[in-house]
């Protein structure tokens, strides 16, 4: 019974030579690739920095920096808006920053309870005090930054502190300039 099975599947194959057994395999390839090279529905953008609520967000293609700003609850009041160009196009993988401004250094007061540092921090030979004086910088951060410095020597750039867990890019956005390397 099989076998007449078989040879009933054979000869129906060979009635119909037009369509190759192989051409009915390429069809649905062919489909699956055009799914796949579609565009997505939306680019996903990472807004850091002096926004209320920074990290991941979704937008429509075509979308602006005020966009992004916007849907991650606008900048903070400690915001340095005239350093983004909020009318620039994003584009998916992007990711925003939001810098602080100047005024936003100014009244910041040391977490030891001294007078805030007079000039910029130098990253390469400052205390761990004199770090932990920084806004956002506390004892255990202030520690990371001189313990970096013994193992890899003086820094040469303050975006050298993304290198030191805890710190990422909106602290070093926070920090540019109160620090010098």
């Amino acid at each position: 019974m099989l076998l007449a099975a078989a040879v009933a599947v054979v000869a129906v194959r060979h009635a119909h030579p037009a369509k190759p057994a192989a051409a009915l395999r390429v069809a649905p390839l062919r489909r699956a690739s055009a799914r796949q090279t579609q565009s997505p529905a939306g680019v996903v953008v990472d807004v850091e920095g002096a926004v209320r609520r920074p990290g991941l967000i979704r937008l429509a293609p075509g979308s602006r920096v005020a966009d992004a700003v916007a849907r991650a609850g606008g900048t903070t009041r400690h915001a340095d808006r005239s350093a983004v160009n909020l009318a620039a196009p994003v584009s998916d993988g992007q990711q925003v920053l939001v810098p602080l401004g100047a005024h936003a250094a100014g009244p910041a007061v040391p977490a030891t309870g001294g007078a805030a540092p007079a000039g910029p921090v130098s990253l390469s030979t400052s205390t761990p005090g004199q770090l932990d004086a920084l806004p956002g910088i506390g004892p255990v951060t202030a520690q990371k930054i001189v313990d970096y410095r013994t193992q890899h020597g003086a820094f040469h750039s303050v975006d050298e502190l993304d290198a030191i867990p805890g710190i990422g890019p909106a602290r070093i956005a926070e920090l540019q300039g109160l620090v010098v390397p």
